[in-house]
């Protein structure tokens, strides 16, 4: 059994502007690596294989969360949002002409203009994942995480979803042979400051 941590980037412009970031690669804020450099991964994450997505906002939070350079795969990376990227989804969702519908109406086929569906997503990142031979933290992106939570609890994209994603949390899956699951509540990462 492997277990993996999934942890989400820090804030960058884009995040904080609503706009769609996808695989454009935006950096962290300021404000965010301020916040990001007063947190460490708890124990026995600490100690675990530290992997990022490549772009620069995931593999700098590694960074600042672990002390140490993560290794980093193309798996691992956002989402493609085609058309929709640098868009604002408030946007979007207004105008009922953009095809752009929220989370629980998507489905697993559900694709932006020229961009890239769940199940693309899952496709390049359940072998990533089964391949792993060590615990591991993956520093990465919501849409990363969506999809390999979904794996692990069973959720199909229609519906609400059965977890939250927020940040400074890990979240935790369990992968072996007999399937995945979930860890039903996110490890916080520890503050180093009070």
């Amino acid at each position: 059994m492997i277990h993996l941590a999934l942890l989400r980037h820090g804030h960058t412009p884009w995040n904080r502007a609503g706009r769609i970031q996808g695989r454009t690669d935006v950096d962290l804020d300021t404000d965010a690596r301020a916040e990001l450099s007063e947190f460490r991964l708890p124990s026995p994450w600490d100690q675990a294989d530290l992997w990022s997505s490549p772009l620069l906002r995931a593999a700098e939070t590694a960074k600042l969360v672990s002390g140490r350079a993560p290794k980093t795969d193309p798996a691992l990376i956002e989402m493609n949002w085609g058309d929709w990227e640098g868009e604002q989804g408030t946007i979007l969702r207004a105008d009922p002409a953009s095809g752009f519908r929220d989370i629980e109406e998507w489905g697993w086929d559900y694709t932006p203009p020229n961009g890239e569906s769940p199940a693309a997503l899952r496709h390049r990142l359940i072998p990533w994942a089964e391949e792993l031979t060590k615990d591991a933290v993956a520093v990465c992106h919501i849409g990363v995480m969506r999809v390999l939570m979904a794996q692990a609890m069973g959720w199909d994209f229609a519906g609400p979803a059965p977890f939250q994603i927020k940040r400074n949390r890990l979240f935790i899956l369990h992968i072996g042979a007999d399937g995945w699951s979930a860890d039903p509540e996110p490890v916080r990462l520890i503050k180093t400051t009070p």
